[in-house]
């Protein structure tokens, strides 16, 4: 063994391991990659740096705003409300139509994205049926996954896969050559979820006794919040007068939330939420969230006169017209994670405020500004409509758990959803008939996405999950480094030993399965990554179609049923579900054969026969 061969086998196993447990974030582990490999001698610069001038990177990045487009025009709220209105309350219904729309709305976004959209749609729809949402859930992720088997761009290592095969002047595939597949693989595993997986996950079809509620209100409710309304005027003597909440210590002091407030001027009384900058004027009516002994401290603090608390029906929906709320979840690789509420700054970051914490089925709305967050805490947040919509631009960070039925009022920019539409076909046509080429095609459609206001300019750069974008940059150069070491060869050297006269079909179990098998401990880019530059060496020295072996090699990928860790769609589902390791096995491992067997069957009826 070379020494360049052994630095880059460690450097892998190091990047893998560090992947695996978490201990680094994943796009410090990429950068860490290329500077090894650089610093070495391993790779030169313009090799260590490829990864970022790859078209399959930009494809990535300007695929998040096709996501995000999708979302912000309300097309994927669209689907969730025909699927509420045609599934009715019979599960077996929902379960198909769910994975169905999920499953081809996420042939044209990641399928990060398409669990996210759907979450709290299907929490709503499982409220609104009284479902157990832990048998729906499942099938949610199942099909997510799925939907990266559908198209060229449904996912991220189907562009790495064909990036490669175009690097090696072997003929790419085609948008739709993923179709037949996901087509296949997503008809048998809607039966088997629908029939046997729903019943190995729980046999209780009800709702448990927990249950997310569908309105904002409803959601305060389940919390505790309605019991700890409070109205208080402001007098013209209040030391309040003139002061803005960031000058005010009124949630580390005296634990008071003000959440809106209603302003007189001109003859007219507005309600509006209350920001930081927000300044108290006098005779403003505060709607604030405390107990009665904080209450009693905060009116005697600032000279604040008690008000009636408006109950009635019209002013309820007079002030959730205005105020939302959400429950939103930590991921595993948040920065929020291991940080409190008021370290985090989470109302001046976010423009939303934290008015309680749900962590392992325990909710508390009490001194909650000093907990330390963790993993799978569920935050109940409030704030204007618009503000909790935009909670959706930070998915690295937390995902929009649950988003009540009063959303569906607020689409920002509803009208624009047509647009989208066009635009996305277009980018359709343009990748089928090659009119240019596929980066093109997609930076075309993200540009035109943009121009016509279907993307909010200002998230932009929001949007795109900068963390992925640079972690496929950075592992790309590992992969390079493999092949010019001659670790590809010696391993695919070793593989042919073991596989030479097998029969192709052979050949291929043994490549996805092999491939199926990394994917247990890391997510499937990276295993494309690496697994792939072997594959096209077996491919030519077995005699095997490389489209065949690089089709194998997709469908694997998007094959991650069996573990949490193979994908974040997996961990997305995981805490709402309230699924365990035995959960995925169970369900994973027969979807897994499905996959299996449907990639054998069309590989030889389409390449090989």
């Amino acid at each position: 063994m070379t020494a360049d061969m052994l630095i880059t086998l460690v450097t892998l196993n190091v990047a893998a391991l560090l992947l695996i447990t978490n201990l680094v974030r994943s796009d410090v582990v990429a950068m860490l990659v290329i500077i090894i490999l650089q610093l070495s001698g391993v790779l030169n610069v313009q090799e260590a740096l490829s990864g970022f001038a790859n078209p399959a990177v930009i494809i990535i990045a300007a695929m998040f705003l096709v996501s995000e487009a999708i979302v912000y025009t309300g097309i994927g709220q669209r689907i969730g409300g025909f699927i509420t209105q045609k599934s009715g309350s019979s599960e077996k219904r929902l379960v198909v139509l769910l994975m169905v729309a999920s499953g081809l709305l996420g042939a044209f976004m990641s399928s990060s994205a398409t669990v996210a959209i759907f979450i709290p749609i299907t929490m709503a729809m499982a409220a609104k049926a009284e479902l157990n949402h832990r048998r729906l859930l499942m099938p949610l992720a199942v099909s997510s996954l799925i939907s990266g088997m559908m198209t060229l761009v449904a996912t991220t290592p189907n562009i790495v896969i064909n990036n490669l095969l175009r690097d090696n002047n072997i003929e790419p595939l085609s948008f739709f050559s993923f179709t037949p597949y996901g087509l296949t693989v997503l008809f048998f595993a809607t039966l088997f979820m629908a029939f046997l997986g729903q019943d190995m996950l729980t046999r209780k079809k009800s709702a448990p006794a927990r249950q997310v509620e569908r309105s904002a209100s409803e959601l305060m409710q389940f919390y505790g919040i309605n019991e700890r309304w409070q109205v208080l005027r402001v007098p013209v003597q209040s030391r309040l007068l003139g002061q803005a909440v960031s000058q005010l210590r009124l949630r580390e002091e005296l634990h008071v939330k003000v959440v809106a407030l209603h302003r007189s001027s001109s003859g007219r009384t507005t309600l509006m939420p209350v920001g930081p900058d927000t300044v108290f004027h006098a005779n403003d009516l505060l709607i604030t969230i405390a107990s009665p002994e904080w209450i009693g401290r905060f009116k005697d603090a600032y000279d604040l006169i008690e008000q009636p608390v408006l109950r009635d029906e019209a002013s309820r929906k007079q002030f959730f017209e205005v105020i939302g709320a959400a429950e939103v979840m930590l991921t595993p690789e948040s920065s929020l994670v291991g940080k409190s509420v008021r370290e985090i700054r989470f109302q001046s970051l976010f423009h939303c405020m934290v008015i309680g914490i749900r962590r392992q089925g325990n909710t508390t709305t009490t001194n909650i500004s000093d907990m330390p967050l963790k993993f799978g805490d569920v935050l109940l947040v409030v704030g204007a409509w618009e503000e909790i919509l935009r909670l959706r631009e930070h998915r690295s960070e937390y995902l929009l758990l649950t988003l009540p039925d009063d959303y569906r009022e607020i689409i920002p920019a509803k009208n624009r959803a047509p647009v989208a539409l066009l635009i996305l076909v277009g980018m359709v046509l343009s990748m089928v008939f090659n009119l240019t080429s596929n980066v093109m095609s997609v930076l075309c459609a993200a540009v035109a996405l943009v121009l016509t206001r279907c993307v909010k300019m200002s998230n932009i750069y929001h949007t795109i999950e900068w963390k992925t974008v640079m972690l496929i940059a950075g592992i790309m150069p590992l992969a390079l480094a493999m092949d010019k070491s001659g670790l590809v060869g010696s391993t695919s050297e070793f593989m042919l030993g073991y596989l030479n006269a097998k029969p192709p079909i052979f050949v291929l179990a043994v490549l996805f399965l092999a491939t199926s098998g990394l994917g247990l401990f890391m997510s499937n880019t990276p295993v494309a990554i690496l697994i792939m530059p072997m594959a096209l060496k077996l491919s030519l020295a077995l005699n095997i179609s490389p489209q065949a072996c690089a089709m194998t090699v997709a469908m694997a990928c998007s094959s991650a049923f069996i573990s949490p860790l193979g994908s974040p769609v997996n961990m997305i589902v995981r805490e709402p579900g309230g699924y365990g390791f035995l959960d995925y096995l169970k369900v994973g491992l027969p979807l897994l054969l499905i996959s299996l067997g449907v990639t054998l069957a069309l590989t030889y009826l389409i390449y090989l026969r």
